[in-house]
C-alpha cells in the first residue's frame, strides 16, 4: 500500500507564496521521480515541477523562476515552494511520485490534490 499526504494549500494574494508539501509511505523503497502536477478548471493536466533521486529538475515554463522544487530522501517527502504567485496558477495541485513496478519502467502514483487559489 503506498499513500500520499498532501498539505500546504489555500488561498493567497497575487504576489503571495505558498508551501506544499507531499510525504510518502508503504511498502516502497526507492522513489526514482517526484513531482507535482496541477489541474485548472477546463484544462488538462499538466506537470508543474519534478525532481529525480539524483537531484535533477525540471519545471513548466510557466513556472520557471517562481517555483522551487526539492525533495528530503529521509522523510521521502517533496516540496514545492510556490512565490510570486499569480492568480492563472490556481488549480488543483497533485502529488506525484514514480516508482519502479512488477513490469519494466515506472508505475505513477497520486495523492488526492490540494486547491490552490489565487485571488485578491
Amino acid at each position: 500500500q503506498v499513500q500520499l499526504v498532501e498539505s500546504g494549500g489555500g488561498l493567497v494574494q497575487p504576489g503571495g507564496s505558498l508551501r506544499l508539501s507531499c510525504a510518502a509511505s508503504g511498502s516502497i523503497g526507492s522513489i526514482p521521480v517526484m513531482g507535482w502536477y496541477r489541474q485548472a478548471p477546463g484544462k488538462q493536466r499538466e506537470l508543474v515541477a519534478s525532481v529525480t533521486s539524483g537531484g535533477r529538475t525540471n519545471y513548466a515554463d510557466s513556472v520557471k523562476g517562481r517555483f522551487g522544487i526539492s525533495r528530503d530522501g529521509a522523510k521521502r517527502t517533496v516540496y514545492l515552494q510556490m512565490s510570486s504567485l499569480k492568480p492563472e496558477d490556481t488549480a488543483v495541485y497533485y502529488c506525484n511520485i514514480k516508482v519502479p513496478g512488477t513490469g519494466v519502467g515506472l508505475e505513477n502514483y497520486w495523492g488526492q490534490g490540494t486547491q490552490v487559489t489565487v485571488s485578491s
